[in-house]
């Protein structure tokens, strides 16, 4: 099985292998880069080392005397000896004006041995070893000696530059232990201060999963995502209490619309077997009444159990949205006319591709509902207009409205904000419930607008071929 680890410790892995990594390139891109350049500079301090000695045995010679001033000549040859340069000079007569390894033969050999070993112990001596070159020593243009330059070639290092370079790659690798160092040191940092809030997140939801719906994470950080995810978490959290909140209001709703007729049903009927009653055909009638009411439950459930189940087909054909409205507003007429209401319908909508019937239930849901709860001689305004994309279809009326609290709700099933009023009307508490699975199995929206004592306005966007 695979050893799992928890993200703090991969993070300041993660992050201390990266560092590392980066480190690492850094000072060998560095430490190449700057002997590169180190390299070039001895080089060139090399070359103008040789042209000053040149420049130095010029300036021995008197012209007057056409004669060389032997003491600042060995000067000059000794200083550039230990210098790693063994130099001769010989005059155009090849007679010899100085010679290091004629004046001491034990220390060239010895500087030679001591540099070819420096150069040779950090891999940087080459096959050359060590080249001899000669120069013309002039004056006005005209030579008056020849000096021969012997070193080592193609340049070589002092003792003082090999410990420039050692204190330069020390200097790099205290600098590669250090950032390695705080890389890790700010990745155990930054994995704790992610790590917690998710290991919180692990906790909420780990008590969601047993039923606790109303811990929160009021913790913040400096970190967008993990913000969203405990927003989310937050979210979820209040939305699943508001489902089990909602789940046992279906319990008891059903219980309770269901025990009603019931209870209606079995007192007629002992009633009538204990003789109290005479089963008279008006009471016979308020039976079949009650049970008739239990029937339309049953069926609003299992019409509502069917288009929420997901396997709902639509049997879509172009539908005219303004013809099907008025068309379901006659079914009310009655009502209107009682109430007295004044109902309008305004724009056009052809061809778009629906279900004629799940689309006529919708609207015969929100005319029910606009009917039921507008005023007398009030006024329903349906109004079906359309953009590149989408149809619209609103349903105004200027009645009793919903309350703030009640509105996020009267989507869910059985849900009622004025339980009584809705009995009376003999509504089920699931009309606007199938109104939205509808809506929703054809891809489109549904919202509301709604002020108590003012009325509301209902919304349906359905959506039209692309």
């Amino acid at each position: 099985m695979k050893r799992k680890y928890s993200l703090k410790t991969q993070l300041s892995l993660n992050i201390a292998a990266v560092a590392l990594l980066t480190v690492a390139l850094i000072s060998v891109v560095s430490n190449v880069l700057i002997n590169r350049q180190f390299r070039d500079y001895i080089s060139k301090r090399h070359q103008q080392r040789i042209e000053s000695i040149i420049s130095d045995l010029n300036q021995q010679y008197d012209p007057k005397t056409d004669a060389w001033d032997e003491g600042f000549l060995h000067a000059i040859g000794m200083r550039a000896l230990y210098d790693g340069y063994i130099i001769k000079i010989y005059d155009i007569r090849n007679e010899r004006l100085w010679d290091a390894e004629f004046h001491d033969m034990k220390t060239c050999s010895q500087i030679m041995e001591d540099i070819s070993q420096r150069m040779r112990e950090r891999s940087l001596g080459n096959d050359d070893g060590f080249t001899v070159k000669n120069y013309d020593l002039e004056w006005r243009g005209r030579t008056i000696a020849y000096v021969s330059v012997s070193y080592f070639s193609p340049y070589f290092y002092s003792d003082e530059d090999f410990r420039f370079l050692d204190s330069l790659n020390a200097i790099l690798a205290g600098i590669g232990a250090f950032s390695l160092l705080l890389a890790i040191t700010a990745g155990w940092i930054l994995s704790r201060h992610m790590s917690s809030p998710i290991r919180h997140t692990a906790e909420i939801a780990k008590q969601m999963s047993g039923g606790s719906y109303s811990i929160t994470m009021e913790e913040k950080t400096n970190i967008l995502e993990l913000d969203e995810l405990m927003t989310s978490i937050n979210q979820l959290a209040n939305s699943l209490g508001k489902q089990e909140n909602l789940r046992k209001q279906l319990t008891a709703d059903v219980a309770h619309e269901l025990r009603t007729p019931l209870a209606n049903v079995a007192t007629h009927i002992e009633a009538m077997l204990d003789g109290v009653w005479e089963p008279t055909p008006e009471r016979l009638s308020g039976i079949y009444e009650e049970i008739e009411r239990i029937g339309r439950l049953v069926s609003d459930l299992e019409n509502l159990a069917k288009v929420e189940s997901g396997n709902l087909k639509l049997n879509k054909t172009p539908v005219d949205l303004s013809e099907l409205a008025e068309k379901t507003l006659r079914s009310f007429e009655a009502e209107i006319i009682k109430k007295n209401l004044t109902v309008s319908v305004e724009g056009n909508c052809q061809n778009i591709p629906s279900d004629r019937n799940r689309i006529q239930q919708v609207l015969t849901n929100l005319f029910s509902n606009a009917v039921k709860y507008t005023r007398t001689d009030g006024t329903i305004r349906v109004a079906i207009s359309e953009t590149g994309n989408s149809a619209i279809l609103t349903v105004e009326d200027d009645g009793v409205g919903i309350t703030r609290d009640d509105l996020p709700f009267i989507f869910e099933r059985f849900y009622r904000g004025d339980k009584s009023r809705s009995r009376l009307s003999g509504g089920s508490g699931i009309g606007l419930a199938m109104v939205k699975s509808i809506v929703t199995a054809h891809g489109g929206e549904v919202d509301v607008e709604s002020y108590p004592d003012r009325g509301s306005c209902f919304r349906v966007i359905l959506p039209k071929p692309s």
